[in-house]
């Protein structure tokens, strides 16, 4: 009867210990399962997610200097068409001041007003010319067509 009962300790013990071996294999094979799926879901995070914001934050950078050296240039320019308007205004008003009656005084007034209108048509188109390309450039990194 002791051995009976022994034999039945054992089979349990071994039926116990299987059971136990069979849940181990089961739980690893879970946990496996779950990290690998975390695996590709964080992948595919990375891929979908992660990079595209990269890539998009480095495409806003780009395109941030390139809108500050655009407003650089466009304002030295405007500053150049400035100094420019400023000189041949002061060359008038030198002219119409060394002029001998007011018939010349107007000549010299109706020619600075026709030179400088066409003068301001220019500096206006060269101005729109400088914002198209900087609005361009601007926008290249954005499109993904800019240098890399």
């Amino acid at each position: 009867m002791a051995d009976d009962f022994k034999r039945a300790v054992d089979d349990g013990a071994k039926a116990s210990k299987a059971a136990t071996d069979r849940a181990a294999d089961a739980a690893k094979g879970a946990a496996d399962t779950m990290r690998e799926k975390s695996e590709k879901a964080r992948d595919a995070f990375s891929e979908k997610v992660v990079d595209p914001a990269k890539r998009a934050g480095e495409a806003l950078k780009e395109t941030g200097g390139k809108i500050a050296e655009g407003g650089a240039t466009i304002g030295k320019t405007m500053i150049d068409q400035a100094e420019q308007n400023a000189r041949e205004a002061f060359a008038a008003m030198r002219e119409a001041a060394s002029a001998k009656d007011l018939t010349q005084v107007m000549k010299i007034q109706g020619d600075y007003l026709r030179e400088q209108s066409q003068r301001s048509m220019s500096q206006a188109r060269e101005i729109g010319e400088l914002i198209m390309k900087f609005g361009k450039d601007a926008v290249a990194p954005l499109r993904g067509d800019g240098p890399k």
